[in-house]
């Protein structure tokens, strides 16, 4: 996959299933949290199709760590962007936000907006 930051923890028996099924259009969903301010994570951008590989893209050129799970993607992009994620997916979510904030750590901490130490 070359140089691209993707966890999933099941991609082998998951793209034989996914082989094997119908194929779904592509959705992605960006979320926002924030450690220093207390709060519920956001959800601030949602696409399928083309606007999802435009989602994907800018993550991929800024670092940002991906996840695949589709079935968590539907359930975050039926919710409007700028808004909390549902009950339903805090779960899911918050065990990803625990892999990025280990991985983050584990490569140091990154420089705030603007290169201000």
């Amino acid at each position: 996959m070359g140089d691209r930051d993707i966890w999933d923890e099941e991609a082998e028996s998951e793209r034989a299933k996914a082989a094997a099924a119908p194929r779904r259009r592509q959705v992605a969903v960006a979320l926002a949290d924030d450690p220093d301010h207390p709060g519920l994570p956001t959800v601030t951008a949602s696409g399928r199709g083309a606007v999802a590989e435009q989602i994907l893209q800018l993550a991929f050129a800024h670092g940002v760590k991906v996840r695949t799970d589709p079935d968590l993607a539907e359930v975050l992009a039926a919710v409007e962007v700028d808004t909390v994620i549902p009950v339903e997916a805090f779960v899911a979510v918050a065990e990803i936000l625990a892999y990025v904030y280990r991985a983050n750590g584990a490569m140091g901490a990154a420089p705030p907006p603007g290169g201000a130490a």
